[in-house]
């Protein structure tokens, strides 16, 4: 079940892919059930909403403007090197600890909004990553008890402006530029998948070509492990995001790199959740 925010004439609403396509409520509907982010932090029963959706009103997604999943997250927590060939393509050694950075809500945009490479820079490199977004908040989280935090899963495109990212050693410059974080379009329910989002294929391409392709099987730290450590030092709150690593097959490791440029039409699609598509200018 895909659950995605839009905008259109009538105002902000939800749409509910319920097999059949998608159909959509508006904020002004007696039977909205709420914005996504309140539901989330309400707890509400995403699975019993969706379905509740079969008697709305038909939409053509792509007539209407794509809002991210969450458009003000209270934390971005990004993992990177959380896959072994990634982290051999880049000379970094294996991790045993997950290395962790910071991303801000106002480098995020919308699936179908353009990446902006920067100015200051020619080297705007792709990351097709899965999210993990929190429901139940809490602090120092058991492993096993992990999942059962985790409200939902959606779709990164980490956007990375490389010479300013490797400047440092901590990379949160590079990672931060307005525009170049692109999220959703789609949410998909915990319970609607796979524990863990476990076996899912995640596959990056660049203007056709597939430059990343991967099972998110391959990640080092899963979503429980990330969740217990990151919960060790870090009180989660509802809405939350855990953006959780991206596979080999990036520009900068590339021979020559290869470079996201004005023009290039970049996807990441994630088996089960949906593809996420934006322009780069």
């Amino acid at each position: 079940m895909q659950i995605v925010r839009f905008e259109d004439r009538r105002g902000r609403g939800l749409a509910v892919n319920t097999g059949d396509g998608y159909r959509a409520l508006w904020s002004e509907d007696g039977p909205f059930p709420g914005d996504l982010p309140d539901l989330i932090a309400e707890g509400a029963d995403l699975m019993a909403i969706g379905s509740a959706f079969h008697a709305a009103t038909p939409i053509d997604i792509d007539a209407v403007r794509i809002l991210p999943p969450l458009p003000n997250p209270g934390k971005i927590i990004c993992v990177g090197l959380n896959y072994v060939d990634h982290a051999a393509e880049g000379n970094f050694e294996v991790p045993i600890y997950p290395t962790i950075f910071a991303r801000f809500a106002s480098s995020l945009l919308a699936h179908g909004a353009p990446m902006a490479r920067p100015p200051q820079s020619e080297q705007f490199d792709f990351e097709g990553e899965l999210v993990a977004v929190i429901g139940m908040g809490g602090r120092t989280i058991l492993r096993e008890e992990a999942l059962l935090h985790v409200a939902g899963y959606s779709i990164f495109n980490d956007g990375s402006v490389r010479d300013y990212q490797f400047r440092t050693p901590q990379w949160t410059m590079g990672k931060n530029f307005d525009g170049t974080g692109a999220f959703g379009p789609c949410f998909v329910p915990s319970a609607a998948l796979a524990p863990g989002a476990k076996g899912l294929r995640l596959q990056t391409r660049l203007n056709g070509v597939v430059v990343q392709d991967a099972s998110t099987d391959d990640m080092i730290f899963d979503i429980a492990e990330l969740i217990a450590l990151l919960s060790e030092a870090i009180t989660l709150a509802p809405g939350d995001v855990i953006v959780t690593g991206t596979p080999a097959g990036v520009g900068f490791a590339r021979k020559p790199p290869v470079w996201m440029k004005p023009g290039d039409i970049c996807e990441v699609e994630i088996e089960g959740i949906g593809l996420l598509r934006n322009e780069i200018v």
